[in-house]
């Protein structure tokens, strides 16, 4: 009888919550962490810190 618990990617967790991803999900492990990593995108949460762009205003 099959294991009724789908196969799993071995050393993968999930980007969000760190429990073992679904290949239905990768890399996450469920529809839920899915879309908070979504959310996260959308609301931009992601960002990368950097310094105000200096303007030709700023250079006279």
């Amino acid at each position: 009888m099959p294991d009724p618990e789908p196969i799993r990617r071995r050393g993968s967790n999930c980007a969000v919550c760190g429990k073992p991803a679904m290949p239905a999900h990768t890399p996450f492990c469920s529809q839920g962490c899915r879309d908070r990593d979504l959310l996260q995108w959308l609301g931009e949460g992601y960002r990368i810190p950097a310094r105000p762009a200096e303007s030709a205003e700023d250079e006279d």
